[in-house]
């Protein structure tokens, strides 16, 4: 089961330590160091079906986000 309620310690930690691991990396680069965090993640978590739901979920989100973005201009 895919947990979806706030769950993260020290939230604003997290997201600092994210954007710092960015800094200085290209596009390409940021984009490369994404994917190898989704994977480690992935490989952590180890269960499919709960990696499957968290990809549908990100994707609707994706969907709902550029719907709502293109009903606002």
């Amino acid at each position: 089961m895919l947990n979806t309620q706030p769950n993260l310690e020290a939230c604003d930690d997290f997201y600092e330590a994210l954007i710092t691991a960015h800094l200085g990396l290209s596009t390409d680069e940021s984009h490369a160091m994404n994917a190898r965090l989704v994977l480690l993640l992935a490989n952590h978590i180890g269960d499919s079906a709960v990696l499957r739901h968290a990809m549908l979920l990100a994707r609707r989100g994706m969907v709902e986000s550029s719907l709502r973005d293109s009903s606002q201009k």
